[in-house]
């Protein structure tokens, strides 16, 4: 089940068992959706050890649902044998109207889907997942440009009224 977030809420970031931080720098993230996650059970030990990497991840839609891709949850040692593929595709679980909003969304142009962040909410792993668009180099910079002229003029408020 999928649950829009408003962007003023913050999450509890202490719970969260992966994230992904460089998709804030390489996108521009429009849209949140939390939606649970299909795993094994040795992939849930593995997540609850803290063990997950979502670096390369991206969810695509085929045949009506939404899959994750590329995110690497490694195998739970102790089940030696009885263990799972560290990069399987798992497929998202969302509702019906959500994943037709979604398609209707993402097949803008230049639009895609991209797990920001694994966490446990109760018993059930959650995945949020962001609708972004791609920045351009240019747009990095500028981001850049602007903090570090923020940060600079906050330092010279701090001295001025010391």
């Amino acid at each position: 089940m999928a649950k829009r977030k408003p962007a003023s809420e913050s999450p509890d970031r202490s719970a969260d068992v992966a994230t992904n931080r460089r998709a804030g720098h390489k996108f521009e993230l429009l849209d949140r959706f939390e939606c649970g996650i299909e795993l094994l059970g040795t992939e849930v030990k593995s997540l609850r050890e803290g063990k997950a990497q979502l670096g390369d991840a991206y969810a695509v839609i085929e045949g009506g649902e939404v899959w994750l891709r590329n995110a690497h949850i490694p195998p739970y040692a102790p089940a030696s044998r009885e263990n799972h593929d560290p990069e399987r595709p798992r497929k998202l679980l969302l509702h019906r109207y959500e994943i037709e909003r979604l398609i209707g969304r993402s097949q803008r142009r230049g639009l895609t889907l991209i797990p920001t962040r694994i966490y446990f909410k109760g018993p059930r792993a959650k995945v949020e997942l962001a609708l972004a668009r791609g920045k351009e180099q240019r747009d990095r910079r500028r981001e850049i440009r602007d903090r570090d002229q923020q940060r600079e003029m906050e330092r010279e408020h701090r001295r001025r009224f010391r």
